[in-house]
C-alpha cells in the first residue's frame, strides 16, 4: 500500500469535498475543520458523484438522489450497515496523500 499525491490542501477549503482520481480511482476528499478524509467517489446507491454533493459538517449529499454518507467512516446515515470505501489519507506539508490500496 501506498500513499499517492492527490491534491493540495489549498485545492479543498474547510467545508468542501471534491473529486480527484487517485491511482486510478475515483476519490472524493473532504477537509472537516482542516482534516482531510477521502472516500470512494462513487455513490453505492446508482453511481453518482460524491465529491460534487454538498457537504455538511462531515456529512456529503449525492447531487443524484439524496443519499448521506459520514465521509468519516463511509457509513450511509439512515443505515450504516452500508458503507462506501475510505481511504487513509495523510497530510505532508500542503500536499494530501491518499492510500487506494494499490
Amino acid at each position: 500500500m501506498a500513499f499517492i499525491r492527490a491534491a493540495q490542501s489549498t485545492e479543498i477549503p474547510s467545508g468542501a469535498i471534491h473529486e480527484f482520481e487517485v491511482g486510478g480511482k475515483a476519490v472524493a476528499i473532504a477537509n472537516v475543520e482542516g482534516k482531510f478524509f477521502a472516500i470512494n467517489n462513487v455513490c453505492v446507491h446508482r453511481g453518482g458523484p460524491l465529491g460534487e454533493g454538498e457537504l455538511d459538517r462531515q456529512i456529503v449529499t449525492c447531487p443524484w438522489h439524496g443519499w448521506q454518507f459520514d465521509v468519516t467512516n463511509g457509513q450511509l446515515v439512515t443505515n450504516p450497515v452500508i458503507t462506501t470505501p475510505c481511504y487513509a489519507v495523510e497530510l505532508r506539508g500542503t500536499d494530501v496523500f491518499v492510500d487506494v490500496g494499490e
